[in-house]
């Protein structure tokens, strides 16, 4: 009896929908994380600077900012599938033009389109996946939803590398374009729920107001995320560590044990048991890469950045879009990803020119600051709402 009504009172997660909404982000993962490391790299090959290395990162991140909120529209008003399936066109189409780079600033230009088909793509898969989610595990079902990005940054930075190495540039966006092609296979079979276009979301703005402050919160955090994922690769070789990747697969491992497992806790315990723990550890964590001078102490930090950042990124997501309309999702959805592309943009510009004046060590340093902010404002909003969240 107990295991009946446990059964009934706990709705079931791993649905068909929920598992094909969530490989087909690991396969639009794995082709973006495979191109995030070596895209500064590539562009130091072109001729750039170390700001332009950042700029590639950057200008990419703010074009997503620019469709996210505009995706969030469109995927409440005329529903999930065409949105989702365009952006993916869009994205390989991208992927497949950086084998024609002539320069620093056509790369950067084509990066900047790119980033539309990104944020499209991106901000319509969080979507699907919050619309085939039950509400009471909504901060497990993305704790396991963000497990794709998880795993894609276990294995991509590494094979990305890989391929580099072996066969170059070229063959990295083969793979890349084919792991988007598998993606839009997988989509096609997905059975998107209809555009519920209710009085209230067609007055609706394109931002949703409940999302706001859990973007805010990102937004800070992931200003060190810019700082972690754009400049590890060339900051180990500064300190004469030539292969990274472990860093890569310790961070993914970390982030596997902590996305499940807090997610699972916000659903039960609020979201406080999630977000302070995990912005602590991603503070301890760039203090970890700031006196780093080894291969095992960059695995120590990554391992506890992957604590931190896993447990807080899901928690804030539910948050996000826990109590809004279904009609509304598409512009939460869209409004948190603004927030979370902006703080990785502004990141890898300014770390990029921190790094042309002092070296990439001090920026690691600098990004305790952002992530100090983020504490800040997260407990500013218990006070603010009289909720211990």
């Amino acid at each position: 009896m107990d295991a009946q009504e446990k059964s009934i009172s706990k709705p079931s997660l791993w649905s068909r929908d929920f598992i094909l909404i969530t490989l087909a982000s690991l396969f639009m993962s794995l082709a973006f994380q495979m191109l995030l490391p070596i895209m500064p790299v590539y562009a130091e090959n072109l001729g750039g600077s170390t700001t332009a290395a950042g700029l590639v990162v950057g200008v990419f991140t703010f074009s997503a900012v620019i469709i996210r909120p505009i995706t969030g529209r469109l995927l409440d008003l005329y529903g999930r599938k065409g949105v989702y399936l365009a952006g993916l066109v869009f994205f390989g189409l991208c992927v497949i033009a950086y084998h024609w780079t002539p320069g620093i600033l056509i790369l950067l230009i084509l990066r900047f389109i790119h980033g539309f088909g990104w944020g499209a793509a991106s901000t319509a898969s969080s979507t699907i996946a919050t619309d085939v989610t039950p509400k009471s595990r909504l901060g497990e079902g993305m704790g396991y939803f963000g497990l794709t990005s998880t795993l894609s940054m276990a294995i991509a930075p590494v094979l990305g590398l890989s391929i580099l190495n072996r066969y170059g540039m070229g063959a990295v966006f083969n793979v890349s374009a084919l792991s988007v092609l598998l993606c839009l296979a997988i989509a096609l079979m997905i059975r998107y729920q209809k555009s519920e276009q209710t009085p209230q979301g067609n007055r609706g703005s394109i931002f949703e107001k409940s999302a706001i402050y859990p973007g805010l919160i990102i937004l800070f955090l992931t200003m060190s995320y810019g700082a972690v994922i754009s400049f590890i690769a060339l900051y180990a070789g500064q300190q004469g560590i030539n292969n990274i990747g472990p860093f890569f697969t310790v961070y993914a491992v970390a982030l596997f044990i902590s996305r499940p497992l807090f997610g699972r806790l916000s659903d039960q315990k609020g979201y406080s048991i999630a977000i302070i723990p995990g912005i602590l550890a991603v503070s301890v964590a760039l203090l970890i890469l700031y006196f780093a001078h080894s291969l095992s102490g960059f695995c120590v930090a990554g391992f506890v950045y992957g604590l931190g950042f896993g447990a807080v990124q899901p928690a804030l997501m539910a948050m996000a879009v826990r109590d809004v309309l279904p009609a509304r999702r598409g512009a939460a959805n869209g409004t948190f990803f603004v927030g979370f592309d902006i703080g990785i943009g502004v990141g890898a510009i300014t770390w990029g020119a921190v790094a042309e004046i002092t070296g990439y060590r001090m920026i690691y340093l600098l990004a305790v600051l952002p992530v100090v902010i983020a504490f800040l404002l997260y407990l500013g909003k218990d006070r603010l709402t009289g909720q211990k969240n």
